[in-house]
This record gives structure tokens, C-alpha cells and sequence, in this order.
């Protein structure tokens, strides 16, 4: 698994030398538009419409609108020493709290933590009081720039933490339109719904649950292929920015070697020679 942070979490005076790494992956299937006329893929690029031309990265600053049009323009250099002094600290547990008492609302991605270089001991250590105290530890921790709170609690023998929403971050209930203030349902409506309730309920197998779209999408795309209804781009593709195919890669460069190399020269037969 690819680490996405190195750090330690501590809680009181014990510290957990730990590795991040993402517990899920995103499985949808991304397609790529193309051009109708010679399919060609799609290149997007970073236009100013003021001046009209194309901006290259080293000319971007980050900015912040405070109000229609007026920015405050951010220096790169203290974004970067921001992010590097709440980057140095370590994840810290600054609450144990139990699992219910959080809604699944603020909950946002899930990350395994892997104990480091000598920190196996005190990794079991915390694992071990979460499972015999039934609680969870609230932190906080800095990832991609931004403060995140989280929680960190055992999975499957495995130390897990869980990114969760700032309560501001949480839209307030009231706003959500036209949802019935004084709902009025009769006994029987109720009844039945209680009974068709009962009679969908079972234990949660998450392996039962599937993406049917994604299956679907999949099996037309197969079909498609077996029956070569697929298009070849005519037009010149934008070079890729990186190599992610290391065959296609080495095939590219054996064919470009055999472009560049001449062909060799036919002998004449002895009989034409001689005329």
C-alpha cells in the first residue's frame, strides 16, 4: 500500500511512530471525451480570459475572494510554512469518546494506520485500551494542506482513522426545503410500514451489496470491443504527461528506434553486377 503521511499519534505520554494509507479506492469508471469528428481525446488548458492566452503554472498564485472581485493574494512561501508547522506535530488524541455518539454525517474517508519503525509495542498498547475501554479517540491531523479532525478506532485487528467533518462543516437541517413540519400519518399507514420493515430486515454482509451501474457499463464496453465497434484517433494526441503502461512505453520506443533505423541495403546478384 502507497503511504500517504508519516508521523506519530500520541495520546498522554505514549507515542506511536505510524504510516497512513488509504483504506478505500474509488472504483468508478472514467471516460474520456473525445473529439466526434476525428476522436481525438479532449485537451483542457488554463486560459486567462483577460489577457486571452494560455497561463503556465509558474504564473498561478492562489488567492482568496473576500468579496465579488477583490482578492487577497497568498504568498506561496508562507503557505508553506504554515502547512510545515502544523505538518511537524503529531497526530494528537485529545478526546476518547464512544463510536455512537458521532453521527455518520461528519464521517468523510477512512485511512489504516501502520505502525513505523519500533512502534509495533505501543500500537497493540492503543489498540488493546480501545478494545477493552469500547471507545474511540477524537485527533486532529494535517493532510493536503488542510486541518483535518478524525477519529481513530480498531477495524478487523487494525488501527483505523477516519476523517470527519468540522461541525461548521455541516449544513444546518433547518435549510432543507419543504421537508413537512407537522407530518400526519394514520395508524395503518404506519403498521403496514413497520411490517414491511420487518420483513426487509437482516444483517449487514457488505459483500452482498454491488455496483450494478459500474457491472453494466463494463459488460457494454467488453461487448463493444468483441464487436470491434471502436475508433482509432486520427488526429495528433496531447503527449502524455506521465507513464503509467511501462509495455506501451517500451513498445513506443522499440517502434521509434526501427523508424530510425535504415533500412539495410539489398545486394545485387552477380548477373546484374556483371551486365
Amino acid at each position: 500500500m502507497h503511504t500517504v503521511w508519516k508521523g506519530s499519534i500520541s495520546f498522554g505520554l505514549v507515542n506511536i511512530p505510524v504510516k497512513l494509507h488509504t483504506a478505500t479506492e474509488n472504483k468508478d469508471i472514467k471516460l474520456r471525451q473525445l473529439h466526434k469528428e476525428c476522436h481525438t481525446p479532449i485537451n483542457y488548458q488554463k486560459v486567462c480570459p483577460g489577457c486571452e492566452k494560455e497561463v503556465k503554472d509558474e504564473h498561478i498564485v492562489k488567492a482568496f475572494e473576500y468579496t465579488k472581485g477583490k482578492f487577497v493574494v497568498l504568498d506561496e512561501d508562507d503557505l508553506e510554512k504554515l502547512k510545515k508547522e502544523n505538518e511537524d506535530k503529531a497526530v494528537e488524541i485529545i478526546d476518547f469518546v464512544k463510536l455512537e455518539e458521532i453521527d455518520p454525517i461528519y464521517f468523510e474517508r477512512s485511512y489504516f494506520l501502520a505502525p513505523d519503525t519500533g512502534g509495533g509495542k505501543a500500537y497493540s498498547l492503543l489498540m488493546k485500551a480501545l478494545v477493552e475501554s469500547g471507545k474511540i479517540g477524537v485527533a486532529k491531523i494535517m493532510i493536503r494542506s488542510k486541518e483535518q479532525l478524525a477519529v481513530v478506532r480498531v477495524y478487523k485487528e487494525t488501527l483505523l482513522m477516519e476523517t470527519i467533518h468540522f461541525p461548521d462543516e455541516v449544513r444546518n437541517v433547518q435549510d432543507v426545503p419543504n421537508v413537512p413540519s407537522n407530518p400526519s400519518v394514520n395508524k395503518k399507514e404506519l403498521d403496514t410500514a413497520l411490517m414491511l420493515v420487518e420483513q426487509l430486515t437482516t444483517t449487514f454482509e457488505p459483500e452482498k451489496y454491488h455496483d450494478d451501474y459500474r457491472t453494466a457499463l463494463m459488460e457494454l464496453i467488453e461487448e463493444k470491443k468483441a464487436g470491434k465497434e471502436t475508433v482509432t484517433s486520427i488526429g495528433k494526441q496531447p503527449a502524455a504527461s506521465n507513464v503509467t503502461d511501462l509495455m506501451a512505453a517500451l513498445q513506443a520506443s522499440l517502434d521509434k528506434t526501427k523508424k530510425k533505423t535504415p533500412a539495410p541495403r539489398k545486394r545485387q546478384s552477380k548477373a546484374k553486377k556483371n551486365a
